[in-house]
């Protein structure tokens, strides 16, 4: 009786929450309908396909407006001229700056005519009529500029993760009127390091999930593409994804044959020609006088790459641009929402959310779009360092203050600034694609977000997972740039993945301070400030892989193959204080995160179980074969004079 009595108060306050919603929803569009009216146009592109276009025109005609558009492949819905947003911009406080706001369904989704393809290269040497993104882009511009009133002649582009993706594509060859570009957690590469892959690794529950619904083919332009190809019928990612065994079941299993781009990943599995052309940054170099804000999250466990990647190739390539980079303690788009005082178990004081929306995406439109404010105060990098509470301005990326610096593991499980000098040092694990290493202790069939942040205790006393760490430290160690791994291993196997990660553990008495409640536990914590995997046999080339030599171990003699894997971990900007540990985590799968990789050398996409073997791996950690892990490093009195 009474769980009945329960369930039914609870199905009242879900109707409760429901309701709320839609008068939310409703609320806001009337807001929108107020202020805007709204248009619905079909824009003609140079090869005769027609892109489904929503314009919200404002009401106050008193000044000339800037257009500010984002491109989606996720719908510009609602759909009809009686139908409102209940948002424009951004965020939501955009709704009262005036833009003639425009919202289209890139080519091949949705209502818009065309074929879809997945990260559509641009193609520097068009023939006439031939049409990429950015034409697409500069067409709807020239639309727009000819066909609504009353605009000042100035347009803006902004976008997140996918959106993100073809607000980057803008700048690859700007129309004139384009002054103000925001790239928000851009994909800018999708092999090496954004969303599907990280350095050969496959994102498996992300990819699949994703594009089993993104995926499905369409017969002309629709409002709904439908579920989604198959259904988990469990809640926990981990075990359906290992009872699917290889990759190739998600055919036969799963229905992932109804999805073309899926077909596409399985048969390029390497860097090849299909995953390079769709690379963004290296077409960056026109970008001119058009500024840039581009946004990323240090813990978006989507397009983290992308931000990092996209401001680097525009301060490469184009001397001279506005060229701004902000990366805050923010998952996958999180920054335009909600204070941002927090993620996971960890908090801070700083309301990096409100900071970002008002003091610098807001200006910086309004300043580029509408010229009636004064230069905002935006640096080239404002970068949020949560030990720290802080943010960190620079003129650069490191800041030029930064200094390289190792730290090594060593055998007893330390971790140092110096070597061991015995080159026969070496920790060894056995690595069982049969019981991989979990990525989270979230039960979900997703990727859960905050993988990335989380409390590794639960995979820390696990054997197949080396972990070393520094004594308390006894000042502050502020790391800003990039890390590097450098890893001399051998294996029993010809092929093995590495995953390195880097932790901040806690001190004993770190208070009980989770936003989740005081039951969790920080006394202690691991909390993880960066991970990356590696696929070892990309380790000499991304699109031409090669095996490791096998070893023999535990033989008389043993055969033992030291190679050197190396590879790059996205950046930091992290805070270490006193009293808290450095610890470095080395493992060899990290699932269902990424595939297992079957430890012999083979195609992954269409290995049969049977080439999935148990393997053991040696990390070799003195003499010439000292694995070292590179920091940039801000020392204390450097920190000081950067951060303000």
């Amino acid at each position: 009786m009474l769980r009945k009595k329960t369930s039914a108060a609870w199905n009242r306050i879900g109707l409760a929450f429901l309701g709320f919603l839609f008068l939310s929803t409703w609320a806001g569009a009337q807001s929108v309908r107020d202020l805007y009216t709204k248009r619905e146009v079909y824009i003609t592109m140079r090869d005769g396909v027609r892109l489904f276009t929503s314009i919200y025109i404002p009401k106050d005609t008193s000044r000339p407006a800037p257009f500010l558009m984002m491109r989606t492949p996720y719908s510009c819905r609602p759909y009809g001229e009686d139908q409102y947003r209940s948002t424009l911009g951004p965020e939501p406080s955009f709704l009262n700056e005036g833009y003639i706001f425009v919202y289209q369904d890139v080519r091949g989704r949705y209502m818009s005519e065309g074929e879809f393809a997945w990260m559509r290269p641009y193609k520097p040497n068009k023939r006439p009529g031939e049409a990429d993104e950015t034409t697409d882009t500069y067409d709807t511009i020239e639309w727009l500029l000819r066909n609504i009133p009353n605009n000042n002649g100035r347009v803006g582009v902004y976008g997140t993760s996918y959106p993100g993706h073809y607000a980057a594509q803008t700048l690859i060859d700007p129309h004139p009127a384009l002054v103000a570009v925001s790239p928000q957690a851009p994909m800018a590469d999708n092999w090496l390091g954004d969303d599907m892959h990280h350095n050969g690794a496959f994102f498996l529950p992300h990819a699949m999930n994703f594009i089993a619904g993104f995926g499905k083919k369409r017969d002309g332009p629709t409002q709904d593409y439908g579920p989604r190809v198959f259904q988990h019928d469990t809640p926990d990612g981990y075990r359906f994804f290992l009872n699917m065994g290889p990759l190739k079941n998600s055919f036969t299993k799963y229905n992932m044959d109804q999805i073309p781009i899926w077909k596409e990943w399985m048969e390029h599995g390497d860097y090849d020609e299909y995953w390079q052309a769709q690379n963004v940054p290296q077409h960056l170099k026109k970008v001119g006088k058009v500024a840039v804000l581009t946004v990323g999250g240090w813990w978006d466990a989507e397009d983290l790459y992308g931000p990092l990647a996209i401001y680097r190739a525009i301060e490469a390539n184009n001397p001279g641009t506005t060229n701004s980079l902000v990366m805050g303690p923010w998952y996958h788009g999180s920054w335009n929402g909600g204070p941002g005082t927090s993620l996971h178990d960890i908090t801070w004081t700083t309301q990096t959310g409100v900071d970002f929306r008002e003091k610098l995406q807001k200006p910086f439109f309004r300043y580029y779009l509408w010229g009636d404010i004064p230069k905002p105060d935006i640096p080239e990098v404002m970068m949020f360092d949560v030990g720290a509470d802080r943010w960190l301005r620079a003129d650069q990326w490191p800041p030029k203050e930064a200094r390289p610096v190792s730290l090594y593991p060593r055998a007893d499980g330390t971790l140092r600034w110096t070597p061991s000098s015995n080159a026969s040092d070496y920790k060894e694990y056995l690595s069982d694609p049969n019981r991989p290493v979990p990525n989270s202790a979230t039960i979900t069939t997703g990727m859960a977000r905050s993988y990335m942040i989380e409390d590794q205790r639960f995979v820390w006393t696990r054997p197949d997972v080396l972990s070393f760490e520094t004594e308390p430290l006894t000042e502050p160690l502020t790391l800003a740039g990039p890390l590097q791994a450098t890893l001399y291993v051998a294996t029993t196997g010809t092929d093995a993945d590495f995953i390195v990660k880097l932790i901040d553990v806690y001190p004993n008495d770190a208070p009980n301070n989770s936003p989740r409640g005081e039951d969790v536990v920080m006394g202690g914590y691991q909390m993880l400030i960066r991970g990356e995997p590696m696929r070892a046999k990309y380790r000499n080339s991304w699109s031409h892989p090669e095996p490791l030599k096998a070893s023999r171990f535990h033989t008389q003699p043993e055969e033992v193959h030291i190679e050197k894997v190396e590879f790059v971990l996205p950046d930091v900007c992290y805070t270490f204080q006193p009293g808290h540990r450095v610890m470095i985590q080395i493992h060899s799968s990290w699932f269902p995160l990424i595939d297992r990789n079957p430890q012999t050398f083979t195609n992954i996409y269409t290995a049969d179980e049977s080439a999935f073997q148990k393997a053991f791996h040696r990390v070799y950690l003195g003499g010439q074969y000292a694995s070292r892990i590179a920091v940039t490093v801000l020392d204390s009195a450097v920190g000081r004079s950067v951060r303000r």
